[in-house]
């Protein structure tokens, strides 16, 4: 399913990388960390070239509900709690700092991606004692926050907001800064050695390496497959509806995110892990809210998209492991994809060009580890990937194939092979290995996204066994 964001934008067009080509700096990934970092060394007068493995902005940047905030949930209270002031200072101010620059970067390159001021809040429809906690922690931090029950949506609540952040086009924003780059589109990297990049029609020689695919994909070193889990949510674009002057997201379990863009107000949520939606429903769910709120809206765009969550809570951003001085990365951005991509901008240039990363970079960095934050996160991801395993290896098929109704997809048993079967609304059956090719894990059906998804790393793949996201990085 296509965003609005994609709809509504015409991305320029790059060539396949060909042959082998030398360079300073080869950044993986075309959404929005990959292309910032990629033109911020472009402006240090680095060589820099940007793989990409479909278009540009295919991947997280296109589906993104374009938040520009540092209010990123219930987050400081947390991170006084389990890091310490300190780190929770690092992250409050290099995050606002964020803000700051990329609003800068708009205004000074005179980029026209809709770019609006407002405030941005959290909200409950129970007790307001979370939000307490929040508003007393981010004033510790000196945050710019304040509570209110008055706000523009159509029920009552109780609000965080936190004032001076924005909302943007993410991929005008992406097409103008691609202008001037090198961008090798449909160049899916297959692997990584040392300073050698291959895909599957061209090789890249670079004297630095940055990731900034979303998922890292590969394993050894960095670990990361085992240091983040990923989870998927949906979104509505809706004709008809509010338009919204600043942005909400709801606290509460099954909580909702508000935004108004152009004519659009986008309505989101049905958050889960990825893998773990075998009922489906959550486009379903987000109509009946809209034709609660606003009967009579209409449905102009209906798309979904996916984050790394980290163990700590707190993205990867800076070396990737200290065995590969010349590989940089940035991951786990935790649904907070727009402040974290300027944020990764600024250390990987820095780190690039051998400099000291600014002054709060060492709360991101991947070295880090915090085992108050992170056991319980690391138990529990440890036991989706046993899990995911244990499906493959011990359970039965769930339906006989033939039982499968048109338009549904499920694990299937054929001659003591398990399959991944889904039937088609002409009645066509399509069947692909239910292994994932990343780890092993079993792939679940998302009834949602007509796609097969992996439990415990969040790879996805069409009905067809085409890869849409990774780690993995080949087809069914």
């Amino acid at each position: 399913m296509t965003s609005i964001w994609a709809e509504t934008v015409d991305l320029p067009s790059f060539p396949t990388l060909k042959g082998n080509v030398e360079t300073e700096v080869a950044v993986i990934g075309g959404g929005l960390a990959g292309i910032l970092t990629a033109d911020a060394l472009r402006r240090e007068g680095v060589k820099v070239l940007v793989l990409e493995a479909d278009r540009l902005g295919s991947g997280q940047t296109g589906g993104t509900t374009a938040k520009l905030t540092a209010q990123h949930g219930l987050k400081y209270h947390q991170l006084i709690q389990d890091l310490g002031m300190a780190a929770a200072a690092q992250y409050a101010w290099a995050n606002l700092g964020a803000v700051r620059r990329l609003r800068k970067l708009v205004e000074e390159r005179h980029i026209c991606c809709d770019l609006e001021d407002c405030t941005s809040f959290l909200y409950t429809t129970g007790a307001p004692g979370l939000l307490q906690e929040e508003f007393d922690a981010c004033q510790a931090l000196q945050m710019d926050v304040f509570l209110t029950g008055d706000t523009e949506l159509p029920f009552a609540v109780q609000a965080l907001g936190l004032r001076d952040q924005a909302r943007f086009h993410p991929l005008k924003l992406l097409a103008a800064l691609a202008e001037d780059l090198t961008i090798y589109e449909h160049s899916r990297v297959l692997t990584v050695e040392g300073r050698d990049i291959a895909t599957d029609q061209g090789r890249v020689t670079a004297e630095r390496i940055v990731f900034a695919c979303h998922y890292p994909f590969i394993n050894a070193p960095g670990y990361y497959f085992a240091r983040q889990h990923q989870e998927r949510s949906y979104v509505l674009a809706l004709r008809g509806a509010a338009a919204l002057r600043d942005c909400y997201l709801g606290i509460d379990e099954n909580g909702l995110s508000f935004r108004s863009w152009n004519v659009y107000l986008l309505l989101g949520g049905g958050g889960h892990r990825t893998g773990e939606n075998r009922q489906g429903g959550k486009y379903d769910l987000l109509r009946q809210a809209a034709r609660r709120f606003w009967p009579g809206c209409q449905t102009a765009a209906a798309w979904s998209a996916q984050d790394c969550i980290p163990m700590d809570g707190v993205p990867y951003i800076g070396l990737y492991s200290g065995s590969r001085p010349d590989w940089l990365v940035a991951t786990g951005f935790q649904k907070w994809g727009m402040t974290s991509s300027v944020l990764a901008s600024e250390i990987l240039c820095d780190l690039a060009l051998g400099r000291t990363p600014m002054a709060d970079s060492a709360v991101f960095s991947p070295q880090r580890f915090h085992a108050t934050a992170s056991a319980k996160q690391l138990a529990k991801d440890t036991a989706h990937a046993v899990r995911g395993l244990g499906r493959r290896v011990l359970e039965p098929g769930r339906i006989p194939a033939e039982a499968l109704p048109e338009g549904h997809g499920g694990v299937v048993e054929v001659d003591g092979e398990k399959l991944g079967v889904y039937r088609a609304e002409d009645g066509q059956v399509y069947a692909v290995p239910v292994k994932c090719p990343h780890l092993g894990c079993q792939l679940e059906w998302n009834p949602d996204e007509k796609s097969w998804d992996c439990p415990c790393h969040g790879s996805r793949f069409d009905y067809q066994g085409r890869l849409l996201e990774g780690p993995a990085q080949t087809d069914l």
